[in-house]
């Protein structure tokens, strides 16, 4: 059937024969096999109201009312409780950095480090180093938090740095010292709290919650603080008072 793609097709509208109709499905079963075999995603970015699991790559703004309404639901629902003490911290009470360790996750011991499993998750044109199918050497990636796209090698790796939307130490002073180890590697390796992110972007974040730091792109602000809610309620992370307020203003 020339001339109907997939991205025009209205199942609804569209009058088919029921032999055609076959033929097209199966020709869109085929289409959505091929992507989900891909190593490269796609390029459109998530929301996080979509991507419960962390496996679908980038942030994607939340813009309608509806959505809006259903971000401010799940920050609603966020335990606050004063910031604690920092006493104790190292990123070692979390695993190694990026090792393929953790049990409870997506991609876990997939063979890969956690960081080449999120930069092929939000890549475009991901390259590899021969002979490998983890290590990335190159890709381009459409930061969330600035907009910037970016040109990264492995020869600048700060570039691009997987930024922990609930950074480890946040997640240690509201209670980690209490989880088991494996809680604490999942928290550390789990994709729905890991982004690839401007490399100056994130060190300007720190460890900061949201009432000390958002992305400089303010459209995309609502989708990070509805990311930070849902990595929060998984791993029950306590909010401070201050963060919760900035959380929800943000998705008015």
């Amino acid at each position: 059937m020339p001339g109907i793609s997939l991205d025009n097709l209205e199942l609804t509208e569209v009058c088919l024969s029921t032999k055609d109709a076959v033929a097209v499905l199966a020709g869109a079963i085929v289409i959505v096999s091929f992507i989900g075999t891909a190593k490269t995603p796609p390029a459109t970015a998530a929301s996080p109201l979509g991507n419960i699991s962390g496996t679908l790559p980038g942030l994607a703004p939340i813009a309608s009312a509806a959505d809006r309404r259903e971000a401010r639901g799940l920050i609603k629902r966020l335990r606050v409780k004063g910031l604690g003490s920092n006493r104790g911290y190292e990123r070692t009470r979390y695993g190694d950095n990026w090792a393929d360790d953790a049990t409870g996750v997506p991609y876990a011991r997939n063979g890969c480090r956690t960081r080449d499993d999120l930069l092929a998750r939000d890549g475009r044109n991901v390259k590899y180093r021969k002979g490998s199918n983890c290590e990335v050497v190159s890709m381009e990636l459409t930061d969330p938090y600035t907009g910037r796209l970016i040109h990264w090698h492995k020869d600048n790796a700060d570039e691009v740095q997987v930024d922990h939307v609930v950074p480890l130490n946040y997640g240690w002073r509201m209670g980690a010292p209490r989880w088991s180890m494996t809680k604490r590697l999942d928290f550390a390796n789990d994709p729905l709290n890991l982004l690839p992110v401007d490399g100056e972007a994130n060190e300007h974040k720190d460890a900061s919650g949201p009432s000390g730091w958002l992305p400089p792109r303010r459209g995309i602000r609502c989708a990070y603080v509805t990311r930070f809610a849902q990595v929060a309620l998984k791993y029950d992370v306590p909010v401070t008072p201050a963060d919760k307020k900035t959380m929800l203003a943000q998705c008015r």
